[in-house]
C-alpha cells in the first residue's frame, strides 16, 4: 500500500521521473487504484458519519397507559432532548384501571393522559384497543407487536419481563420477546419492512425472583431530568393521585388529589424515594458505567436488563444506544 501511494504521488508530481521507469499504462492503473481507494475511504467516512448523526429510534411496550412512562420516563426525556425518536406504546386501553370508573370513559381518559405525557416529554404515544386485563399470548397480537417494531424501525425495544406479577405484563413480555427474532424475517408480516440492522431488547425492572431475579445490565442517572419526569407523571392523575385500580377515597386523601399544589409535593416525595431505591440497589452498576465518583453521586436512576433474545450489544454499543455518559 505504501509503495502504491508513493508511486502515485511520484506520477502526479514528478511525471518525467515517473516515465523513466513506469510505462503509461501502469501510471493509468495506479491513478485508477487511488481513485478507488479514495472512493472507498470516502464512503466509509460518510457511512460512519451517517451512523453517528442518525437519530436513535426507541420503542417501549407497557401493558397499560402508565407502565412505560413509569419505567422509562426519565430516559425517554433524555433521548428526546438529544433529538432521538421515542415511542411509548400501551398494549391495553386501561379500561378497568381505576377503582371508581371503567369502560369507554376510563379508556378515553387514560389515552388522553398518556398523550399529554408524550407532549410534555417530547415523544410519541400509542394506545392499542385491547381491554385491560385481557392481553393474550396470541399469533394475532404477536403480529401487531412485530408490525409496530418494524414500522418504527427500532434500535432499542423495551418491555416487561415474563415473570412479572400482572398477567398483562407477562403476556406483553412474551409477545415482545417472541417478536425479537421474527422482526428480521422478511416474509413475516410482509406488509411492513423487516429490521435489517442490529436491534437490542431490554426489560424493565421488577422485584420478582421466580425463576430468576432482575439483573441490571445498565443503570442510568436521571438526576438531571427528575423534575421533568415528575411533570410527565403529573399528567396521569387517574393513576398517580387517585390510585388507579386499587385506589380509594382514602388514597386520594393521602395523596392530596384535590389540592394541585400539595399533590405535586406528595408525588415528588414518593417518586424521589422510588428512584433513590433503584439507585441504591444498583449502585454497583452505576459505578460500572459512570466511574466510582460519579456513580456514587447518583441520587435517582432507571435500570434495565438486556434480553438474551435480539442482538447482544458490546459496552461500546450500549454507550451509543444510551448516549448519556459524557464526562
Amino acid at each position: 500500500g505504501t509503495w502504491v501511494i508513493a508511486s502515485i504521488c511520484q506520477c502526479l508530481f514528478f511525471p518525467e521521473l515517473c516515465k523513466s521507469y513506469l510505462s503509461i499504462p501502469i501510471c493509468t492503473i495506479l491513478l485508477i487504484l487511488v481513485g478507488v481507494c479514495f472512493a472507498l475511504v470516502s464512503n466509509q467516512v460518510i457511512s460512519a458519519q451517517e451512523k453517528t448523526d442518525k437519530p436513535l429510534r426507541i420503542i417501549a411496550f407497557g401493558a397499560h397507559p402508565d407502565d412505560a412512562e413509569f419505567q422509562l420516563g426519565g430516559c425517554a426525556c433524555k433521548w428526546a432532548a438529544l433529538g432521538h425518536k421515542v415511542k411509548l406504546v400501551s398494549v391495553t386501553n386501561g379500561d378497568i384501571g381505576h377503582w371508581k370508573m371503567a369502560g369507554g370513559p376510563l379508556a378515553q381518559r387514560r389515552t388522553a393522559e398518556v398523550k399529554e405525557c408524550a407532549k410534555r416529554g417530547g415523544w410519541e404515544a400509542q394506545v392499542l384497543d385491547i381491554h385491560d386485563g385481557e392481553v393474550l399470548h396470541t399469533l394475532a397480537n404477536r403480529k401487531t407487536i412485530a408490525r409496530l417494531i418494524r414500522d418504527w424501525q427500532a434500535d432499542l425495544v423495551f418491555c416487561h419481563r415474563t415473570n412479572d406479577y400482572h398477567p398483562d405484563h407477562r403476556n406483553v413480555g412474551l409477545l415482545v420477546r417472541d417478536a425479537a427474532f421474527m422482526v428480521k424475517v422478511p416474509f413475516y408480516v410482509p406488509d411492513t419492512p423487516p429490521i435489517r440492522k442490529r436491534i437490542v431488547f431490554c426489560y424493565f425492572p421488577d422485584r420478582f425472583t421466580d425463576p430468576k431475579p432482575f439483573e441490571a445490565d445498565i443503570a442510568i442517572s436521571i438526576d438531571d431530568v427528575m423534575d421533568k419526569k415528575l411533570d410527565v407523571l403529573d399528567a396521569m392523575p387517574s393513576q398517580v393521585y387517585e390510585g388507579g385500580a386499587l385506589g380509594s377515597e382514602e388514597t386520594m386523601k393521602k395523596r392530596f388529589a384535590d389540592d394541585p399544589v400539595k399533590r405535586k409535593e406528595k408525588l415528588k416525595e414518593s417518586w424521589h424515594r422510588r428512584h433513590n431505591r433503584i439507585a441504591a440497589k444498583y449502585r454497583d452498576t452505576l459505578i460500572q458505567w459512570y466511574g466510582e465518583a460519579r456513580g456514587n453521586a447518583v441520587q435517582f436512576a432507571e435500570a434495565f436488563e438486556i434480553c438474551e433474545y435480539g442482538d447482544q450489544p458490546s459496552k461500546a454499543e450500549l454507550m451509543r444506544l444510551f448516549p448519556f455518559f459524557e464526562k
